[in-house]
């Protein structure tokens, strides 16, 4: 199936327990919490930073804001 331009914007917000927390190396990749896909970036922003103060006191979590427009587009800048 070829690869098609899309116009829609989509951001993943995930976490985990990660290996070193100066890296995004997870534990436990099957174990990824998905807190969701948003449309634009202020949304994944407060997702993110809900997740991330609802973990603060656990330095292994990390929470992380996936553009998904590289994904789909790997071109797009």
């Amino acid at each position: 199936m070829p690869q098609q331009s899309t116009s829609q914007h989509l951001y993943l917000v995930m976490g985990g327990r990660v290996r070193d927390t100066r890296s995004i190396e997870f534990q436990d990749p099957e174990g990824i919490h998905v807190a969701g896909v948003y449309s634009t970036y202020d949304s994944a922003v407060e997702a993110w930073r809900a997740n991330a103060q609802r973990t603060v006191d656990d330095a292994e979590m990390k929470y992380v804001i996936v553009d998904l427009q590289k994904f789909f587009d790997p071109g797009t800048p």
